[in-house]
């Protein structure tokens, strides 16, 4: 497995290099947004955002937005809102500093291993066709209505996960457990923002809260 890291101070950036190398990774490393967003291909971004030149934030968008490349951010910022905005963003984890190297390592496993592993769940058909929702999960194209629909990696794995049982309601714990990690330990408050941005994109009756248990993926073709 190839890593970018992206981190503009080298007191950090080396130590990590040579840590994550240790432990079997490639590992390429970016001092700048600019590096980052010119870097050839990785299986997975280490992203700080105090960069000197691009803030992280927009950095992580433009990757977002052309590959669907596993993303953990490294922040100093605690606030829960910088990191509701980063999950908006397309970003699938975060690190807040500082932090400690076994944590970041397993955290970097445990993204490797929902990115790579296809979408989280026991079936293994390749295609969901749930009215006006259609999933490929080989290529993870997505329709809705007949249009194409973009999703993050984490949105898509969300989406497959309820689309796969229309109408069965999933507690948020289960959600958690099986979109996210069985170990996640940031807010619930992230299930939410996803669910928000798949309504936006699909149509805000799609995804039905039960009130005190979780959610459910409506077939809205079958409404009355």
């Amino acid at each position: 497995m190839r890593l970018l890291v992206v981190e503009d101070d080298p007191t950090i950036a080396e130590p990590l290099r040579r840590g994550l190398m240790r432990e079997g990774f490639d590992v390429d490393l970016a001092g700048t947004g600019a590096d980052a967003l010119a870097a050839g291909e990785c299986d997975l971004v280490l992203l700080d955002l105090g960069l000197p030149d691009i803030d992280g934030r927009d950095v992580c968008r433009q990757l977002r937005a052309r590959s669907g490349i596993p993303i953990i951010v490294v922040t100093a910022r605690g606030d829960e809102i910088d990191r509701v905005i980063l999950l908006e963003l397309g970003a699938d984890d975060y690190v807040v500093k500082p932090f400690g190297f076994r944590e970041l390592l397993a955290r970097i496993r445990a993204v490797l291993r929902r990115t790579s592993g296809g979408p989280p769940t026991a079936q293994t058909d390749a295609r969901i066709d749930a009215g006006l929702l259609q999933i490929d999960t080989r290529t993870r194209n997505v329709t809705y209505d007949g249009r194409p629909v973009a999703l993050t990696p984490k949105e898509h794995d969300l989406l497959v996960y309820l689309a796969r049982d229309p109408d069965v309601v999933h507690t948020r714990e289960q959600i958690i457990e099986n979109v996210w990690d069985d170990n996640w330990w940031g807010s619930t408050k992230t299930l939410d923002v996803h669910v928000a941005s798949l309504r936006k994109k699909l149509a805000p009756e799609t995804i039905e809260t039960v009130r005190g248990v979780g959610f459910r993926f409506v077939d809205v073709a079958t409404l009355p």
